[in-house]
């Protein structure tokens, strides 16, 4: 079978972005944990990241075609609107604004996802092992400890439905946990948002429990881009 050309071309486009965007990550990204005090380069790492998300989505559907429908999975700060949140005052922007921006809001449902009290799969610092660490109850004024006391325990929270409800026309703390929590920092991990402005829905489960890792087998072959991103 005659390989497909197309595939092949968006397969270099692909590779060669990675490697131009992966030459200003890492200079940006050393520097912004030193300066991240400062409000300065922390927030041109996460930028030129989420730009190259941002990059990556609009070849893809270029690429599939007007009539393509993408499905794209990835933690809450990439997803929902950065503008209906702090991020905004730091001048970052993320994934699910640069998406309603591309494609406009109507082509775009953003899905946020969150819950009560639990445990994670997560590390205490970067590189460090990744452990199961508790998650503990939301603070009643939270948006995950609000949910927690109304209706069925699990819910999804359509925004178009409470969008006018007015309590959530100001911004909420809405916990964020990544690779990197802390749970005896608590305080820390809330990001303030307008909920319904950010996510088009919500997935809320009140009580979660950690994954489990799956063991997978190292590759030993030479990576994608080699010997150059052609």
């Amino acid at each position: 079978m005659e390989p497909d050309l197309g595939d092949n071309r968006q397969c270099h486009c692909k590779n060669g972005t990675v490697v131009c965007d992966a030459t200003k990550q890492p200079c940006s990204a050393k520097w912004g944990k030193v300066l991240s005090h400062l409000g300065l380069q922390y927030e041109e790492s996460w930028n030129i990241r989420d730009r190259h998300m941002s990059q990556t989505l609009n070849r893809l559907a270029e690429f599939l075609g007007p009539d393509s429908k993408i499905i794209v999975w990835e933690h809450n700060t990439h997803v929902g609107d950065a503008r209906y949140t702090d991020m905004a005052d730091q001048g970052m922007v993320n994934l699910g604004q640069l998406a309603r921006e591309s494609f406009g809001s109507e082509n775009v449902f953003a899905v946020g996802f969150g819950s009560y009290q639990g445990s994670v799969v997560a590390a205490s610092s970067w590189g460090a092992p990744i452990k199961n660490m508790p998650v503990p109850p939301a603070p009643a004024n939270r948006w995950e400890g609000y949910l927690h006391t109304i209706g069925s325990p699990n819910k999804i929270i359509l925004s178009a439905e409470v969008k006018d409800h007015p309590a959530l026309q100001k911004p909420l703390g809405h916990r964020a946990i990544g690779v990197v929590y802390d749970p005896d920092r608590e305080q820390g991990n809330y990001l303030r948002s307008i909920i319904p402005k950010r996510y088009d829905a919500f997935i809320f489960i009140d009580k979660t429990s950690a994954l489990h890792p799956i063991g997978v087998q190292q590759r030993i072959e030479p990576p994608d881009t080699y010997p150059s991103g052609f």
